[in-house]
Parts: structure tokens; C-alpha cells; sequence
């Protein structure tokens, strides 16, 4: 087995700085005083590149789950807004939910069962907005048979 080389606290530092303060990375590097030769070298080190990446996936899963558990409240509030009393809001929103096509399959965790059902028009959209939908792309759709 071969043995694992470790990281340098100073790179350690680095990296931490990188993904947990509001610095950027040219700023980061100052402040350790590394220059970009040497950030390169250690960008090409495989152990330092690693521990980079890993740093970079966990921001994106927290990310994901930042987004997995506001997505409810997310899609209640654009349907909230199909009836908001601005034309154009309430268009746009209408459009937002019929362009959303929800958690995709490449994006679904591997865990989940697949409902067996096929999707239904109801299962994802109540009858009054799917009226409102309907209502607000035919008046678009006028206006622009207007304007012609």
C-alpha cells in the first residue's frame, strides 16, 4: 500500500481560506504569501488536487440541499404569484412553472423508487392554475396578434 503523502499547513490553511472565507483566490494567496507558480505546483500535486476537489464536491452537496429543502417553498410561491395582480408577473410565473420540469432524472439521488404511475395533467397542477395558465398565454397570444 502506498503511503499518502500529507498536505503542509500552510496548505491546509490555504484551502481552508479558499472555501470558508469571503476572500477570492488571488486574495487568499497574499495573505499566505504564495505565489501563482507555487499554487500551481500545488494545484498539480495529486494529494493537494484531491482534497480540492473534495473541498469543491461538498460545497456543491451543500448547495443541493440548500436548494432540495427551499424547493417546496419555491414552487408554492411561483404559484402564488400566477394570481398576482401584475399582468406581467403573473405571466411570467405562469411560464416559469410550465418550463419547470422538476428534480431531473440525472439529478434524482439513485435511491429513490420511480412512482410507477405515469404523470397525470392534475398530479402536478391544480385545476384553477392550470385555468390561469391557459388564460394568461391566450391573452399573450392575442396581444401579440394585436400588435402584428
Amino acid at each position: 500500500m502506498k503511503k499518502q503523502k500529507k498536505l503542509t499547513k500552510k496548505q491546509l490553511a490555504v484551502l481552508d481560506d479558499l472555501f470558508s472565507s469571503e476572500l477570492d483566490e488571488q486574495a487568499v494567496l497574499a495573505k499566505f504569501n504564495v505565489s501563482k507558480n507555487l499554487y500551481y505546483k500545488w494545484l498539480a500535486d495529486e494529494c493537494f488536487a484531491e482534497q480540492f476537489d473534495r473541498l469543491i464536491a461538498a460545497v456543491y452537496r451543500q448547495s443541493a440541499v440548500l436548494l432540495a429543502r427551499y424547493a417546496t417553498l419555491a414552487a408554492a410561491k411561483l404559484v402564488q404569484l400566477t394570481d398576482s395582480e401584475n399582468q406581467e408577473t403573473a405571466r411570467k410565473a405562469c411560464l416559469d412553472i410550465i418550463a419547470y420540469d422538476g428534480l431531473q432524472a440525472r439529478e434524482r439521488p439513485k435511491n429513490l423508487t420511480p412512482d410507477p404511475r405515469p404523470p397525470t395533467p392534475d398530479s402536478t397542477l391544480s385545476p384553477e392554475t392550470a385555468s390561469k395558465i391557459l388564460e394568461v398565454l391566450a391573452q399573450e397570444k392575442e396581444e401579440s396578434k394585436n400588435q402584428v
